[in-house]
This record gives C-alpha cells, sequence and structure tokens, in this order.
C-alpha cells in the first residue's frame, strides 16, 4: 500500500464506518471489545500511525512533559533530567529537554515551543538573567499546565518548586571552613538576583556573623561558573593587600580554577588554603587533591519533581496548588577544605 495508511483505508478494509475505526482506536466504550480488538489488528496490519499531536488535541492529553534547563552538560542538570524521566517513564511519559544556554529570549521560545506541543506538563529551571516580565510563564499558569521549578525557581503563586536548602548549605560549609582556622574566607557568588544565590550569600553572611567574624566586601566576587572565572577570581583576591585563605565557590567549576591558580603561585592546599565548591561534578571525587563540595541529590530533586507533578495531574483540584518542596544538603567535605581530622 502507498502513502499511509489513514482511517478511512481501516474503515474500507472492514466495512465499517470511519467514525467507528476511531471511537475504536481511542477507546472509546460505546464501541464492543470484539470490535475494537479487530479494528486494532487491522490497523496493526495495515501499518497505521495514530497522529499524536492530533490526539492530543483531542484528549487534551499528549503523555510528553518539557524540562527546560540552562544546560545539560553539567552532572547536575543531566541527573535531574534522568531522576525526572526515571519518575515519569513508568506512568507512560515522555520527556522533551530545552536549553536556554541562559538566554531569555531562548527561554521564551522554549516555552513557547512546549505549549504549542501541547505538553501536560512543564519543569523549568530558569536561566541566570533577571526577568521583569514573567508573561511567559503565566501563559503555562492560565493553560492550567502543571508548571515545577527546579533548584532555579521565581516565588509565584499556583508554581510548585522542588529545591535544595541553599541557605543551609551555605551556611555548614562557611562554619566547617571557620572550624578549620579559615578567618579570611572570600566567596565566589553567582548572579544574587537569582533566589538561590542570595540564599546562599545570606548562609555565608550569617555564619560569619555568628562567630564575629566581619564581612570583608572585597572578598565577594560575583562569578560565572567556569574554569577561567575561578582562576582570573584567584588572582584579583591574591592581589588584595590582606588577601583570604580560604574560598568557598558556589561553583565547582569555579573551585576547579580557582585551585588550579593557587597551585600556579606554590600555595598549599589544605595547609596554607581551603577551598569548598558547590555541585558535586563528577570530576570533584576524582582529582588527586579532592575537592569539598555540596550535593544537591540532583536524581532525588528530579524523581521528587516528577512526583509533585503526578500528584497534580492526577488530582484536578490539586492542579493550581502550591507544593513547595526543600531538600536537605548535604557536605562532602574532602581533601581541599580538611586541615583538621
Amino acid at each position: 500500500m502507498s502513502g499511509k495508511t489513514t482511517i478511512y483505508d481501516i474503515a474500507k478494509a472492514l466495512n465499517i464506518t470511519a467514525a467507528t475505526v476511531s471511537r475504536a482506536l481511542n477507546n472509546n466504550p460505546k464501541i464492543s471489545q470484539s470490535t475494537r480488538k479487530l479494528v486494532l489488528e487491522t490497523a496493526n496490519k495495515m501499518n497505521y500511525k495514530q497522529n499524536k499531536l492530533a490526539l492530543a488535541l483531542r484528549s487534551g492529553k499528549s503523555n510528553n512533559v518539557g524540562v527546560i534547563v540552562p544546560r545539560i552538560n553539567t552532572n547536575f542538570f543531566a541527573s535531574v533530567i534522568r531522576g525526572i524521566e526515571e519518575g515519569l517513564h513508568p506512568e507512560g511519559y515522555q520527556v522533551i529537554i530545552c536549553q536556554t544556554h541562559e538566554d531569555e529570549s531562548r527561554e521564551i521560545e522554549n516555552v513557547n515551543t512546549l505549549l504549542n506541543a501541547q505538553v501536560d506538563g512543564i519543569f523549568m529551571s530558569i536561566s541566570n538573567l533577571p526577568k521583569e516580565d514573567n508573561h511567559y510563564i503565566e501563559r503555562v499558569i492560565q493553560k492550567n499546565i502543571p508548571l515545577i521549578f527546579f533548584d532555579r525557581k521565581k516565588e509565584m503563586k499556583n508554581v510548585s518548586s522542588v529545591t535544595i536548602d541553599d541557605y543551609l548549605a551555605s551556611y555548614q560549609t562557611t562554619q566547617h571552613l571557620i572550624e578549620q582556622g579559615c578567618k579570611k574566607i572570600a566567596y565566589f557568588s553567582g548572579d544574587r538576583s537569582l533566589e538561590i544565590y542570595e540564599d546562599r550569600y545570606r548562609g555565608y553572611e550569617k555564619a560569619l556573623l555568628d562567630n564575629n567574624i566581619p564581612i570583608n566586601p572585597d572578598y565577594i566576587i560575583s562569578i560565572k561558573s567556569n574554569v577561567t572565572e575561578g582562576r582570573d577570581a584567584v588572582e584579583k583576591l591574591l592581589a588584595l593587600e590582606n588577601p583570604p585563605n580560604a574560598i568557598f565557590s558556589t561553583s565547582d567549576f569555579a573551585a576547579l580554577g580557582a585551585i588550579q591558580r593557587l597551585k600556579e603561585h606554590g600555595i598549599k592546599i589544605p595547609e596554607d588554603f581551603c577551598v569548598f565548591g558547590f555541585g558535586n561534578e563528577p570530576f570533584t571525587k576524582f582529582m588527586e587533591l579532592s575537592i569539598s563540595t555540596v550535593d544537591q541529590s540532583p536524581l532525588e530533586m528530579g524523581k521528587m519533581a516528577a512526583q509533585v507533578f503526578l500528584e497534580k495531574i492526577n488530582n484536578s483540584d490539586n492542579k493550581k496548588s502550591e507544593n513547595k518542596v526543600v531538600l536537605m544538603p548535604k557536605l562532602l567535605i574532602r581533601q581541599s577544605s580538611t586541615r583538621i581530622a
């Protein structure tokens, strides 16, 4: 048979109406089991493929969800996506992955594309840029499509989120460095217009204040999450009249860059200088000098986000409810910050 098989071809082969074929394919209760079985067997023999988008438009359910991340080439975001897939695949859902590359226009484009694809839900970690206009996010809410933020989120009504306690993670990390004898702790911050980075800064600040350590503005450097920025930031710190003796970096990649540069200057880690990262990227464990870091439990985060979605989708009364899940951080204390056993 040439061309794509249609319901009209199946109807003609069985000498029944196209409407009956359509109802049988869509499991309409008005169709008998024997007729449905016959239609499905014939459709299979004739290699009939249903139009998934058309089916979604008719039923209001596509069994697809969208996941929007800044980038997928980090262990953290890749693991969250895996967790979402593991949580939803047994329930018959497929995952569509989009990247923003920290570009707000791409983020808007991603949301619109997913809405046009009739997804049943959207999981999102917002891009690292301040946003005055939330119209594209509001569109998701107005369409009554479950939206779940993870890691990077915005406080919005009727939107659920799954995060870790970033404030506690930062407080505990700073406290650990103080207990190792570090009183001059530099802080590599992400963009504090994002809630997670503001929470991490507050944790760092509170730990210093609780230990009667003054906050030195020269020690606080805003950086992007990459090795080069970590190297450059160390140069600025070492050029200070009163340089620090520890770095708490909210990025493992920047922490790696910092360690590389410190070693090039002949500074011993951790004897002379302690470094603590954030994110538990795989390389932190396998380096000759293992890097202390915060584990954000990304697999668990993804599975929990999937669970929040399923609770919403399976209970229509829940669709507009908010579920704010906060996971506990785990400090992985390794060689780069351990002076005292």
